[in-house]
């Protein structure tokens, strides 16, 4: 496999910054075609080929065979790839949904790979709580919390998962959030390494824990143990700062280039580490499209590498385009 450059690299516009309901109560998903070509023309025009498949914006899960097939419709006509997909706040092991979470994580998988998608980031966080959403921020409140009793469900249901993917040719991606199994560096890599497919590696989403008003792990040493296992990336920055003997941590969206996470040295250590994922750029706040483009360009100017030649390590889980080992056991 050939290493990416600055040109190639596939960097994914994150469906985030738009909203799953309409004004007039409908959700994105059920308006259909017309819906979604506005927005994916907004994000075409904003610079982007590719595109994440955010469900919070679009439930691709929940679209028929027909759906499907116009969604691609309409993603060729505006010029932009559906390249990944990211489930988010459908945690397999919450206390209440878990069951019908693990049912329609199924079912993504089975979108994605009806449309070509070769990525899919899932996650252990759950719906926002209500004291959340009434914040400007809602990382400054704390959410739900995984229950230790639960670790070995959350093996057991991920792994079923990541089966699921292989079968179909999909690389499994599991995103780092505060207070789940994927919350801290070392429970992140515990987690993959339990489940024991190469097909399934890690989302590094450290700009989830950086961002957190309360002592966090170093953005450093969240990359150098993570990314050995990253097959996928959501990227994003934060200004924070701390004031450690009077107990104050703060924290605020930030342009990839101006916050506190040094991408050009955590991408120095991802490709040290055989990294070759798509790189989905996110932001929260304000006009997220145009910082998400921003960020973009500064991956492609300043941090991805220029040449063919750059020295690219050995990952620990399989990397996109990497073949599926024919023989052999898994990990």
């Amino acid at each position: 496999m050939s290493a990416w450059t600055a040109d190639d690299w596939p960097i994914a516009a994150a469906a985030l910054p738009f909203s799953g309901t309409l004004p007039d109560g409908r959700s994105v998903t059920e308006a259909g075609p017309d819906e979604w070509a506005v927005t994916l023309a907004e994000i075409a025009d904003a610079g982007f080929d590719a595109l994440d498949v955010t469900d919070s914006w679009l439930r691709l899960a929940d679209l028929d065979a027909a759906g499907r097939a116009d969604f691609l419709a309409v993603a060729r006509e505006t010029g932009v790839r559906p390249l990944s997909l990211s489930a988010i706040r459908r945690s397999v092991v919450d206390p209440r949904d878990g069951d019908a979470n693990l049912a329609y994580s199924h079912r993504v998988l089975e979108a994605a790979a009806s449309v070509g998608i070769g990525t899919v980031s899932f996650g252990l966080h759950r719906p926002l709580t209500a004291e959340q959403s009434a914040q400007l921020w809602f990382w400054t409140v704390d959410g739900p919390k995984d229950d230790p009793a639960d670790w070995d469900l959350a093996v057991t249901r991920l792994r079923e998962l990541g089966r699921h993917a292989e079968e179909l040719g999909v690389l499994m991606s599991l995103e780092m959030y505060e207070d789940t199994f994927l919350g801290t560096a070392s429970s992140a890599v515990r987690l993959i390494e339990k489940i024991g497919l190469s097909g399934v590696g890690l989302n590094p989403d450290i700009g989830n824990l950086i961002r957190l008003h309360r002592p966090v792990e170093s953005w450093l040493e969240l990359c150098e143990q993570t990314l050995p296992y990253a097959n996928f990336w959501h990227v994003k920055n934060y200004t924070r700062d701390e004031d450690i003997a009077r107990d104050f941590y703060t924290a605020a969206p930030s342009p990839m280039v101006a916050g506190v996470i040094d991408y050009r040295r955590a991408m120095r250590i991802a490709l040290a580490n055989g990294f070759q994922g798509v790189i989905c750029v996110e932001n929260y706040g304000g006009d997220g499209l145009s910082v998400c483009a921003e960020n973009r360009d500064y991956l492609r100017r300043h941090v991805l590498p220029r040449r063919t030649s750059t020295q690219l390590g050995t990952s620990r889980v399989r990397q996109l385009g990497e073949a599926r080992p024919q023989t052999g056991p898994e990990r």
